[in-house]
């Protein structure tokens, strides 16, 4: 067989093969002329001119072009993800209760406010007493403003 022999030959596969490697087209949409001469239009710029287009069309119609982006945990298949277990914690002052001056005194002692500071922040609440700290030393404050009637939460 000479090389245009073999240039010329074709490979035929036989038809149960060619059905399944088929492709299914899907049907046109009927666009009106206006929209052919747009898309036309599009076909012909340029990677600049479509970038300045999109940043134009964002503006006029306060849109944004940007897919969302979507986190996702990346694990082996079928293996649940872990829960990241939350180290800090910040202990918020939610109700002082009946007992005010109580709960001043407890402020104070937890942390390192003075009589004026610690009477303002129980008077703001709900506020942040102390952020940062550990699950323990957490549950500790909360048990000790609790004892003297103020409702904490833990966040």
């Amino acid at each position: 067989m000479s090389a245009e022999e073999k240039k010329t030959e074709t490979v035929e596969q036989p038809a149960e093969v060619a059905q399944e490697t088929k492709v299914e087209e899907k049907p046109k949409v009927q666009l009106s002329d206006k929209m052919e001469g747009l898309i036309k239009s599009v076909e012909e710029m340029s990677v600049l001119e479509l970038s300045e287009l999109v940043k134009a069309l964002e503006d006029r119609f306060g849109v944004s072009a940007a897919a969302p982006m979507a986190v996702a945990a990346v694990g082996a298949p079928g293996a649940a993800a872990e829960v990241e277990e939350k180290t800090a914690f910040t202990v918020v002052l939610a109700e002082i209760g009946s007992q005010k001056i109580q709960v001043i005194k407890e402020v104070r002692a937890l942390t390192s406010l003075g009589l004026k500071e610690a009477k303002d922040l129980v008077e703001a609440a709900p506020k942040e007493v102390k952020a940062d700290v550990t699950k323990e030393e957490a549950d500790k404050m909360k048990a000790q403003l609790e004892a003297v009637g103020a409702k904490v939460e833990l966040k």
